[in-house]
């Protein structure tokens, strides 16, 4: 009964928020080992938040070991230490914590969350997890044949076929040009000893970012993070180099028998280190950053009737940026909504945003930020994040200054800069009437 309590005040604390976002304090504590993290500190509620990052993802998978990375990181929950996968699962049951794993073309992550009360003991459990995974063969072959159960099922999703092909154009023979989670063939392939290798390559300190917030102290959190991570070896395996963007402009078909076609567009994007980034941020609002008043919205949907949605993203990850869209019509409407996208895009391009629309962006944006801040683990995820992408500590309390100081004249440059039309690529999935690929 204890211990149906615990969980219940665990998931119930997972709701909370820590108070007003503004009023977050970040306070950055280096270990007596040297390992540093940033943490909020909540004392209001016994319980703590735990983000773990490390740099290099799916992207230090080795030669012919495509999915290695992603694989690996879904067996850490499978076993550690002495515990096997059902007695490891019941141990973090008894202990009211919860820890999950992901792995994407970057990071691999750990997500922790634990009582005060269960502080030590689901520390202890989570460093037997990091650093004496068992990869036991019965666990590799179930979790291996839910990874291949996924990958059947991407093969036959439009949205991932779309996303496989652009990921080829755009980076070829470069990590990110291949899906993370592998091939069928890779991940068959794949041995227990290929899972070590794998944990070699991302657990190590040279890569390693921490968020922690809640029910900890400074001195405690230094102890934690020794105990936890004071052991890692200093280097991973050597993180690839930078991704050039290959795509050219054009359009793609993929012929799939489907009564609505899935387009994915795209071409270089922006870089999260850029100066003109929080320029280039707003603009995406104003061309399609998912609102209805969008001007993607407002011309392919609203005016025209082509789709239910249609959206524009920056994507700035560690290696190569893009800048991608998405929109699925009818196989009979998706030839004009591809020629209204490509017109909307060249517009903004050249006749840049009005001030109504940077005013608007800006309330909508800067209105928004304060809703990230919901809860230890979101928060402590947005610590984490803040660390790898290199931004200031008070990057909290000074981002929506960044977001109001950019001017009309400078979102327009940027417009012109950033947006390609001619290089804009078109990658359609389906049985589209009146396209053909150009390329």
């Amino acid at each position: 009964m204890k211990t149906l309590k615990s969980i219940a005040a665990a998931l119930t604390v997972c709701l909370l928020a820590l108070p007003a976002w503004a009023e977050i304090k970040i306070k950055e504590v280096t270990s007596p080992g040297g390992v540093t993290a940033w943490l909020v500190e909540d004392h209001s509620i016994p319980f703590t938040a735990l983000e773990l990052r490390f740099r290099g993802g799916t992207s230090l998978d080795k030669p012919g070991k495509r999915g290695a990375t992603y694989l690996m990181a879904g067996l850490l929950e499978e076993g550690a230490g002495p515990l096997a996968a059902q007695d490891y699962a019941r141990t973090v049951e008894s202990l009211a914590a919860g820890f999950s794993y992901d792995a994407d073309k970057d990071t691999v992550s750990i997500s922790a969350q634990f009582l005060s009360e269960n502080r030590d003991q689901a520390v202890d459990l989570l460093r037997q997890t990091i650093h004496e995974p068992r990869f036991d063969q019965d666990a590799l072959d179930r979790v291996r044949a839910q990874v291949l159960a996924g990958l059947r099922a991407d093969a036959k999703d439009p949205n991932d076929i779309a996303g496989r092909v652009f990921s080829q154009m755009a980076f070829g023979d470069h990590p990110y040009g291949t899906e993370g989670n592998g091939t069928i063939e890779s991940v068959t392939a794949l041995t227990r000893q290929d899972m070590f290798d794998a944990h070699d390559s991302v657990f190590a300190r040279d890569r390693l970012y921490v968020g922690a917030v809640g029910d900890i102290t400074e001195a405690e959190l230094g102890a934690l993070l020794d105990t936890l991570l004071g052991d890692l070896p200093d280097a991973g395996a050597p993180i690839p180099g930078p991704a050039e963007v290959t795509i050219d402009g054009g359009v793609t078909v993929v012929d799939y028998d489907t009564p609505q076609s899935v387009a994915l567009f795209g071409h270089a994007g922006i870089e999260r280190d850029d100066p003109r980034y929080f320029a280039a941020y707003l603009l995406n609002q104003i061309l399609g950053g998912g609102s209805f008043d969008s001007r993607l919205m407002s011309e392919v949907r609203e005016k025209r009737g082509l789709t239910y949605g249609v959206y524009s993203y920056l994507v700035p990850r560690d290696l190569g940026a893009v800048y991608m869209g998405s929109v699925a019509s009818a196989n009979g409407k998706i030839a004009e909504t591809v020629e209204v996208i490509q017109a909307e895009w060249a517009k903004l391009a050249v006749e840049g945003v009005t001030e109504k629309e940077l005013q608007d962006a800006k309330t909508y944006l800067t209105g928004a930020y304060p809703l990230r801040f919901d809860g230890n683990s979101r928060i402590a995820s947005i610590l984490a994040g803040m660390q790898m992408d290199d931004l200031p500590i008070d990057y909290v309390a000074t981002r929506n200054d960044k977001v109001n100081a950019v001017t009309l004249e400078e979102i327009n440059k940027v417009a012109s800069e950033i947006l390609l039309p001619d290089q804009l690529h078109f990658i359609v999935v389906g049985r589209p009437e009146g396209l053909q690929s150009t390329n």
